[in-house]
């Protein structure tokens, strides 16, 4: 206890680490309200809606989220640079991200197209909630190329240690996506395709802007503004076992919208909303990673292993402590909150017993985000890929029972989330604490 008290008291770190989590705290929740919009907006044209739209987001949210190393590889490789004392090419490498996110886009969203019918009938849906599904997911492969460019230009503001730019764009972006969807869905009368309109729509606005960013700064630095094979190759390599680790985080929330299919329409309306909800809360503690990013990937770039071992020490705490806070309203408005998302009777009988779970298992994702950050900030992906092997095996043990016995009404809804909070966290928060015990993570920064 008295080490604990000591732990909190505050530490010289905190400035630095506020400095960059606080408005990456607001880029981040600001990023999934666009979901959070469209569940509230479309949650009551029914649930076949909301269904529909949570299978399709299920969909893009995994290619999207399987491409989230442009950022997380794009983020350490421009703070070691910066670190290293050469900012053009910091720069640089930030700009090689954006143009490999483009071309990424631009290829999956053409090849996509055809799959997407497909794609949303693999959950196990049919009928109206499958015809929704799909047209939902064809407007919103239309942004695809843009949702990645910002992406990777997330990722390179953050590598420049300035989370505050990308607040500004993610705030400006999310105020466009609510007015556009709301005129879209009802008075537009577009329905879902309108929401995923909207959305479209503002995340080109977002890139745009990046784009003009990365502009100036290769101006002000004298960065090359052109691709170069060479670099593009780094950061794909880079990147490469993040994919990896991303498929096996994807793999696991696939798995459990597959669990929620297979237990009929108001489980799988109850976890479109729950899964939003999460993924707000475990953004926001996700800031905390980022500034981890940011500062151990300039600290390694200096060699500096004493203060890469503090970060990740006061970062660590700081993620439980917050898991805390945050599981403290999300329990109280658990049996209030599903009003704004339907009026589906089923959904709002479930939904609580959902968020009093994930709500208690808060604090251990922020310790588990937290350390995610640390490892991606030190460059320790391929260590990350092979726990995240280790980790969906895990999960899939923990959720087998429930896909076998399908339980139902409220039985089916506790051991679904039950299993996601000890299934999916609990192998998580074990190979990451036993890694950042040894040295391995260091890795090329001599040990103090």
């Amino acid at each position: 206890m008295p080490g604990l008290l000591r732990g909190l008291r505050p530490s010289p770190l905190d400035r630095d680490i506020a400095r960059l989590a606080v408005p990456a705290l607001g880029a981040l929740v600001a990023e999934p309200l666009f979901l959070l919009t469209d569940t509230a907006l479309v949650g009551h044209l029914g649930a076949e809606s909301l269904a529909g739209v949570g299978v399709a987001s299920t969909v893009l949210q995994t290619v999207v989220g399987l491409l989230v190393f442009l950022a997380y590889a794009t983020t350490p490789l421009v703070a070691r640079r910066l670190g290293e004392g050469d900012r053009a090419g910091a720069v640089a490498a930030g700009i090689d991200g954006m143009w490999l996110a483009l071309a990424i886009g631009v290829v999956l969203a053409l090849a996509a197209v055809p799959l997407a019918g497909p794609a949303v009938a693999a959950f196990g849906v049919g009928g109206a909630v499958a015809e929704l599904g799909t047209a939902y997911l064809l407007v919103s492969l239309a942004g695809l190329p843009a949702m990645l460019v910002v992406i990777a230009g997330t990722g390179l503001l953050r590598g420049l240690q300035d989370t505050r730019t990308t607040l500004v764009v993610a705030g400006a972006g999310f105020a466009v996506n609510a007015v556009l969807n709301a005129i879209l869905i009802y008075p537009a009368g577009l329905g879902v395709a309108g929401s995923a309109l909207g959305t479209v729509i503002a995340q080109y606005a977002m890139a745009a802007v990046y784009a003009v960013l990365a502009v100036r700064s290769a101006r002000a630095t004298g960065a090359r503004l052109s691709p170069s094979p060479v670099a593009l190759g780094q950061v794909a390599r880079s990147g490469g076992w993040l994919l990896l680790r991303t498929v096996t985080l994807r793999a696991s929330l696939v798995l459990t919208t597959v669990a929620a299919a297979g237990l009929g329409l108001a489980a799988l309306a109850t976890a479109q909303v729950a899964l939003t909800v999460f993924f707000a809360l475990a953004l926001a503690l996700d800031a905390l990673a980022i500034a981890a990013q940011a500062m151990l990937g300039h600290a390694r770039g200096r060699g500096d292993s004493a203060r890469i071992r503090a970060i990740a020490g006061r970062v660590a705490l700081l993620g439980v402590l917050s898991g805390v806070v945050l599981a403290l309203p999300t329990a109280a408005l658990a049996g209030v909150a599903g009003y704004a998302f339907t009026t589906d009777p089923a959904v709002l009988e479930a939904l609580p017993i959902a968020l009093l779970i994930l709500a208690a298992a808060l604090p251990l994702a922020g310790y588990v985000f937290v350390l995610d950050g640390v490892l991606i900030g030190m460059g320790d992906n391929r260590y990350l890929a092979v726990a995240g092997l280790a980790n969906l095996a895990g999960y899939g043990l923990v959720l087998a029972p429930v896909l076998l016995l399908r339980p139902e009404g409220a039985a089916a809804t506790a051991a679904l989330w039950a299993a996601f909070a000890v299934g999916m966290l609990g192998p998580r928060a074990l190979t990451l604490g036993l890694r950042v015990r040894g040295t391995r993570w260091l890795g090329d920064v001599p040990h103090r």
